[in-house]
């Protein structure tokens, strides 16, 4: 034993003289007063009352609080003493602490995240594929996403006695773990899951991360007091702990098993000051990016940050979103707030619909452990939010008045101010129907046909046919009167161009305005036409239209491996939040395809954009999709059009309303309205369809009314409603096609068993922050 602890003692003596943070000027967030950005300083000013309060009631012996606002530094103060004992130091705002879980997500997390930005893991990928000995016991099946959730089946923290053989040993200990419960199943805060993504990132880069997270965020950052094993002389500026081994921990880790792990380790170990956690905190707000530097693109921060149901809770990757541990969570946060706390007293919560962090430091275990500060720091974060005095839209950034005034152009606009260079001297084929227009209203068909050196030889129609007006099951081949050109049917007897119809051609070019739900069938055709395409050794050309419900939100479950069809052409989620020239590039190369591809990308189109901001005229791209509100309602609604419910077809309003003559739309209405689901809400009605489903029969139902459409999610709404039609009228509601368009029989299973909404979301999670991953990587915009 003697001769372990003095391998031990030089292991820790040698990590500590090799790899220590060394003190340097740090980058700094500018400071700026209060009122000039927004914020009232009186109100600010409360956080010394709130403060000055736990120091007299000992909740901890000092503290430092730092607010960010619209990228300045607005309160930044000290308070009390970094050390009581053994001798009195008073508190400065350059105090160095030991952040403690705070290292989970902003050192091991945001590792964990740039490695799967660079494509060096999964987010769905077992643990056992990079820690081969950890699939012991029953743990084979762990994922990286259920450790960075805490949903991977581990206990909170292994016994300290599993440590105390030095940091090999004890990472044997960890893989040999038998499994607390099944994973996936619950959400148990551990220390151990977030030891072993520390782990992971030594496997793949051969760094620990301590290395890792210094070379790729902390030096990029240029923030020089953050990082494991403080050197000297920041040391002597760190609070005190508390007693280990007859001394007094100044600038050494608290935690005992990080400290047996020689100091580094992937749940604890960060050290850092409060202005050098304001530079990460703006990286996190600005999407990844400080200054010239980029750590995270925007896409790797939506998909960390995103709040994901963990059974009852809310969690981000790494990150508390709205979980049992957000005591220290200001009240006034935006649902879009992400942070974290740490044992010895500290906090970080940042909130990007405000553009808004706040910084809670201390030493709340110092001398004896007793402190108790949560709930401190969450009344300091409720101040600043309710200091703010105007929001960060009313003077910066992208307002929807102003996103509304950009003129958008969609691809084939800018082919013509392009004078069709991408397609001068080709022989092409165009599928589209009545959507393609451009900006002013010309027909994309007539354009092409005049556009000069170009030849356009033949037209392909999707369902509904060429003038978009056809609700029917086939529909054949048509002539165009005004060109004379021959129209293939793509929803007749074959779906696909045939070789036949692709004679002599170049090139295909499609433009074709989607809808933004994983069913419409109109990517499904460009699918096809792409294949087909590929086979005649032509090119395909997507010029490109906005994705109507916008392109930032993305939701449901991810469809099945095997149910592909023309309902569900590749393994996206219901809600896909992409254009259709973004599904073209992911269809190109997940389905391997291989066509030469061109996208024409529009102009001045803003992903956060709906269709009414991009004033575009809106044309119904089918006959029952008549305006922007049964749009953003359809992904939801549109899942239940399977069963034997009616939608809406044959009235006035499809997918604003449901119903069927067994339905009793009082009883449903209340049922949904009790449950909370934000944005929307219901009203019985009764309706009676002129044709289609019931036509002719009176339907008691409800309709559905978005009262704000930035909160609603549709996807989320068309589950409750069946899963309260499961609750309510077992008998009556027919289950038997609801996965027909849903696509995933996990969730088609949970909801016949009668889980909850929460329960059920955090079923797909994990897949849906995987394609995530996946879908970034072909955003055009």
């Amino acid at each position: 034993m003697k001769q372990v602890t003095l391998i031990f003692t030089c292991l820790l003596f040698l990590t500590a003289s090799t790899l220590k943070i060394q003190a340097a000027e740090p980058a700094r967030l500018p400071h700026a007063k209060a009122a000039k950005v927004g914020m009232d300083p009186d109100r600010l000013s409360e956080i010394d009352f709130v403060v000055e309060r736990g120091l007299e009631r000992d909740s901890m012996p000092g503290a430092v609080v730092l607010v960010g606002y619209r990228g300045k530094v607005v309160f930044l103060k000290a308070y009390g003493d970094r050390q009581v004992k053994p001798a009195q130091q008073a508190m400065t705002t350059d105090t160095v602490f030991d952040l403690a879980s705070l290292t989970k997500p902003i050192a091991t997390a945001t590792s964990i995240m740039k490695l799967v930005e660079e494509g060096n893991l999964k987010l769905s990928d077992p643990v056992a594929k990079y820690i081969p000995e950890f699939a012991a016991n029953g743990k084979q099946d762990v994922t990286i996403y259920q450790l960075l959730t805490h949903q991977g089946g581990l206990i909170p923290d292994n016994s300290i006695k599993d440590y105390l053989d030095g940091p090999e040993t004890a990472m044997e200990r960890i893989y040999d773990l038998k499994l607390y419960y099944q994973p996936g199943t619950r959400f148990a805060y551990t220390d151990v899951g977030f030891i072993l993504l520390g782990d992971i990132v030594k496997r793949i880069t051969g760094e620990s991360v301590h290395e890792f997270s210094q070379k790729n965020i902390f030096q990029p950052l240029g923030m020089q007091e953050t990082g494991y094993l403080p050197a000297d002389e920041l040391k002597q500026r760190a609070a005190t702990t508390q007693e280990r081994d007859g001394h007094w921990m100044q600038g050494e880790v608290h935690d005992p098993r990080s400290y047996r792990l020689g100091g580094v380790a992937g749940h604890a170990g960060l050290f850092s000051t409060a202005e050098d956690l304001a530079v990460y905190a703006q990286m996190m707000l600005n999407q990844g990016q400080y200054e010239e530097t980029r750590v995270l693109k925007p896409e790797t921060i939506d998909i960390m940050t995103r709040g994901y149901p963990v059974v009852d809770d809310i969690r981000g990757l790494g990150w508390d979103s709205l979980s049992r541990y957000s005591s220290n969570r200001g009240d006034l946060f935006s649902r879009r707030a992400f942070g974290h706390g740490g044992f010895t007293g500290t906090a970080i919560w940042m909130d990007p619909a405000q553009d808004l962090f706040v910084i809670f430091l201390s030493n709340r275990v110092h001398p004896d452990g007793k402190g108790s500060v949560n709930s401190l720091a969450g009344r300091i974060g409720t101040i600043a939010a309710a200091a703010i005095t105007k929001q960060p839209g009313q003077t910066a950034g992208v307002s929807v008045a102003s996103r509304a005034s950009l003129e958008v152009q969609t691809g084939i606009d800018v082919l013509k101010q392009e004078q069709f260079q991408s397609l001068k001297g080709m022989r092409i084929g165009l599928i589209t129907n009545h959507t393609g227009l451009t900006r002013a209203g010309e027909s994309t068909v007539q354009v092409l046909h005049d556009a000069p050196g170009v030849q356009l030889k033949t037209l392909f129609s999707p369902e509904h046919g060429f003038a978009g007006k056809l609700d029917v099951s086939k529909i054949g081949d048509s002539t165009d009167t005004k060109t004379g050109l021959k129209i293939f049917s793509l929803y007749g007897k074959t779906r696909t161009p045939t070789p036949e119809s692709l004679q002599d051609l170049d090139a295909l070019v499609f433009d074709i305005q989607d809808i933004g739900a994983r069913f419409y069938t109109y990517i499904s055709t460009m699918g096809n036409a792409m294949r087909a395409a590929k086979e005649q050794g032509i090119k395909f050309i997507v010029l490109d239209r906005p994705n109507p419900i916008n392109g930032v939100d993305f939701a449901g479950p991810v469809l099945d491996e095997g149910a592909q069809s023309f309902v569900g052409y590749h393994r996206i989620p219901v809600r896909h939040g992409m254009t259709a020239g973004e599904l073209a590039r992911m269809f190109n190369e997940e389905l391997q395809i291989g066509v030469a591809l061109q996208v024409v990308s529009m102009k001045n189109w803003k992903r956060e954009m709906y269709y009414d901001e991009t004033g575009l005229t809106w044309v119904n791209p089918s006959p029952n999709m008549r305006n922007l509100n049964e749009a953003v309602l359809y992904p939801g609604i549109g899942l239940l059009e399977t069963t034997n419910l009616s939608v809406g077809r044959g009235t006035d309003t499809p997918f604003e309303w449901i119903g069927a003559p067994w339905l009793q739309g009082m009883q449903l209405a209340e049922a949904l309205n009790r449950s909370g689901l934000p944005g929307v809400r219901f009203v019985p009605v009764q309706f009676t369809p002129e044709s289609s489903k019931y036509s002719g029969e009176l339907c008691g139902g409800v309709n559905f009314i978005v009262t704000d459409r930035e909160r609603f999610q549709p996807v989320q709404t068309g589950l409750e409603i069946a899963i309260q039609l499961r609750r309510l009228f077992p008998e009556q509601w027919e289950t038997r096609n609801f996965n027909r368009l849903l696509g995933n029989r996990r969730v088609f299973d949970a909801v016949l068993q009668g889980q909850s909404l929460m329960q059920i979301r955090s079923d797909y999670q994990q897949d849906l922050a995987e394609f995530g991953v996946r879908r970034a990587r072909y955003l055009l915009y």
